[in-house]
């Protein structure tokens, strides 16, 4: 079983819990009617999905219902860290 850490409930509980909600840190176009229709599309469904660390937002659904951010090895599935959305990219 995986432990998640919810930096806002600060404890490790079950990823059943848990949902991804995908590629983290993803800044939206501050004038999307200025985007063409490529660029947006690419900012709508085009992601990174790298081998290892990878960025990601979680959801802790069946606890406080906040978004986090997460940094996981996508190979072992190990968590390095967690934190609050908003902080910047640890």
């Amino acid at each position: 079983m995986i432990l998640i850490h919810c930096p806002y409930c600060d404890e490790k509980r079950p990823e059943i819990e848990f949902a991804n909600a995908g590629q983290a840190h993803v800044a939206r176009p501050l004038d999307p009617s200025s985007q063409s229709d490529e660029e947006w599309e690419a900012y709508l469904f085009i992601r990174a999905n790298p081998r290892g660390r990878h960025h990601e937002r979680w959801r802790h659904v069946h606890g406080c219902g906040r978004f986090f951010n997460a940094v996981r090895d996508t190979v072992t599935d190990k968590f390095e860290t967690t934190y609050k959305a908003g902080e910047p990219r640890r």
